[in-house]
């Protein structure tokens, strides 16, 4: 399978997480999603009346900088 293929399975995945599943880690996921698709943050944070798309904002940011590297099988 390739890198892309698993990826896509990944998210997928991802979309249908169990109810309980914590909103920080929900966010964690996110963040790496975003990081992976798009990169480094290229947007202004959202401000305070908007604190969903700031959390969201900030779980990329957190994960700026990181590369993903291909899975050695």
């Amino acid at each position: 399978m390739s890198l892309l293929e698993d990826f896509q399975e990944y998210a997928n995945k991802a979309k249908t997480l169990p109810p309980s599943t914590k909103d920080a880690d929900k966010l964690i996921l996110y963040g790496l999603y975003k990081q992976a698709m798009v990169g480094n943050v290229n947007t202004d944070r959202p401000g305070i009346l908007s604190p969903t798309d700031r959390a969201k904002w900030d779980a990329w940011k957190d994960v700026e900088g990181i590369k993903m590297k291909k899975k050695n099988n």
